[in-house]
């Protein structure tokens, strides 16, 4: 744990989100995921057993409770986590503005892109009737995430990295950094298109049902006002 040595309320926080991904896990709880398995898929490269460790000190120090659902147990933000939402928030819109995304390859991360796109896909937007399938396979990613299926019925996503066996609706074939860079508003989807990065088929022109349909990430807009002061693009 970190320890500053000082009374200084700024430097007290500073040791609880400080810690190696407890922002992140955070971030997780804020964005409604409640189960270990859900909350482990929006920090894939987080082990099982840091997860846990750092869930257990957020619960020690009031941030969170765990709760039994029926047979299962969930953690939940308590008042004291809720008000870490405009901080973290915060933080993610400070980060579109000023640094960007300028990712490394390393930081490229397909099931972490497709589990956030999957939680903000816009339901409300979705045909009422039937479901839709979207198909994302990814030219460059790892052998087990370069397939993915989105299946919303009933305005309820489920995403899948086996087929799940229903006629597909729409085909994206995408390396990872254009779809990332489309999610976080560091690209638009035409511009990817027209690079060969990207094909859409069946969501009309260049894919415009389907950007209707997914959005972007939560902090996109930000990114998208100042691009050229984030990466001195002019």
């Amino acid at each position: 744990m970190i320890d500053y040595m000082q009374f200084c309320t700024v430097a007290r926080g500073a040791e609880v989100l400080g810690e190696l991904w407890t922002p992140l896990v955070v971030r997780e709880l804020l964005c409604g995921s409640h189960r270990f398995n859900d909350i482990h898929r929006g920090v894939p490269r987080m082990s099982s057993t840091l997860l846990t460790q750092r869930l257990r000190k957020l619960e020690e120090i009031g941030v969170v409770e765990r709760r039994r659902v029926e047979k299962n147990w969930e953690y939940h933000l308590t008042p004291a986590g809720e008000e870490l939402r405009p901080i973290v928030v915060g933080l993610g819109h400070w980060g579109a503005r000023w640094i960007g995304s300028r990712l490394r390859p390393e930081q490229l991360d397909a099931g972490f892109l497709m589990w956030d796109i999957r939680r903000f896909a816009r339901m409300e937007e979705f045909p009422d009737e039937g479901r839709t399938v979207v198909h994302f396979r990814f030219s460059d990613g790892p052998a087990t995430e370069r397939q993915w299926w989105l299946v919303v019925e009933h305005h309820v996503a489920d995403l899948c990295r086996d087929d799940p066996g229903h006629d597909v609706s729409v085909l994206v074939d995408s390396t990872v950094r254009a779809l990332t860079e489309i999610w976080t508003g560091d690209s638009a989807p035409e511009r990817e298109i027209q690079s060969g990065d990207l094909t859409v088929q069946g969501a009309g022109r260049n894919g415009q049902r389907l950007w209707r349909w997914l959005g972007r990430s939560m902090f996109a807009p930000t990114r998208v006002a100042q691009p050229a002061v984030s990466d001195g693009r002019a």
